[in-house]
């Protein structure tokens, strides 16, 4: 595998995530374990991410898939016969990490993104890969409506307003009856510092726009049903006993104070 070929055109918004998997899967392999994001290290360029990247916003990220990636479990475990869309797919891994061979998986992002995934992660005999802007939804036309579709927007929401993505999840209802939606949020004060982070990562021009305060005015305003509402390091706090005693504290206020959560909506 030649580096330069296999890197070519990779931005280090698509590394940030998976340095996280990485980290957590060498220090804390207990609680996350990720075997591909793992083989992937050799051909990283992390120098920029690691030197300014804390142990908790490597958690953070991390906490947030493996909640995420419970939810995608359970979900196939009840609907065999299935839909998962991963939106705004980049290069997460939660596919190999399900490890399911009966769904029908799904990775959108935008034509560029896709060339570089496929070259870098594959393409599995039961997932598709498609190229596109996920807020048009021409990806629906791919999939078959009449199963259960789980879809999980992970770490991508916060780049977008608030009035784009109600509009979206409210055309997705419509099209989707047999939808369910997971994705991650953060309150305003969460936002702010996630925003401080992607900065001293070097990408500047990386804004964040898009936290929620009140998870319940958020489903009103969409016009779907709560499933749950999770923060992210619960699992994390029990099981990750050699952390960093300022990270266990900044994982166990955040999940107090709501600044980070995993939202789960049934679309009808």
């Amino acid at each position: 595998m030649n580096k330069e070929n296999l890197l070519s055109g990779v931005e280090d918004t698509l590394y940030i995530p998976l340095v996280a998997r990485i980290f957590a899967s060498e220090k804390f392999p207990n609680y996350f374990y990720d075997e591909k994001a793992l083989s992937l290290k050799p051909y990283i360029p992390t120098n920029l991410i690691e030197k300014n990247a804390s142990e908790y916003f490597h958690m953070a990220s991390v906490c947030r898939q493996d909640v995420i990636d419970k939810k995608i479990i359970k979900f196939l475990e009840e609907n065999e016969n299935c839909n998962v869309v991963f939106l705004g797919a980049g290069l997460e891994t939660a596919y190999n990490r399900i490890n399911n061979k009966k769904a029908n998986f799904y990775q959108v992002d935008l034509p560029n993104v896709i060339e570089i995934r496929k070259r870098i992660l594959g393409n599995a005999e039961n997932e598709r890969l498609i190229s596109g802007d996920m807020f048009t939804l021409e990806w629906i036309k791919e999939i078959d409506t009449e199963l259960p579709t789980m879809i999980a927007v992970s770490g991508v929401y916060q780049y977008f307003n608030k009035e784009k993505i109600v509009e979206m999840i409210k055309k997705m209802k419509s099209l989707l009856p047999k939808g369910e939606l997971v994705f991650d949020a953060t309150n305003t004060k969460g936002l702010k510092i996630a925003n401080r982070y992607v900065k001293k990562t070097g990408n500047v021009n990386a804004q964040m726009y898009f936290s929620i305060d009140n998870v319940n005015e958020f489903v009103e305003l969409t016009d779907t049903k709560l499933i749950d509402v999770q923060g992210f390091f619960a699992r994390a706090l029990k099981i990750c006993s050699n952390a960093k005693f300022i990270t266990k504290l900044f994982m166990y206020f955040s999940d107090k104070w709501n600044r980070t959560k995993v939202i789960h909506l049934k679309l009808n």
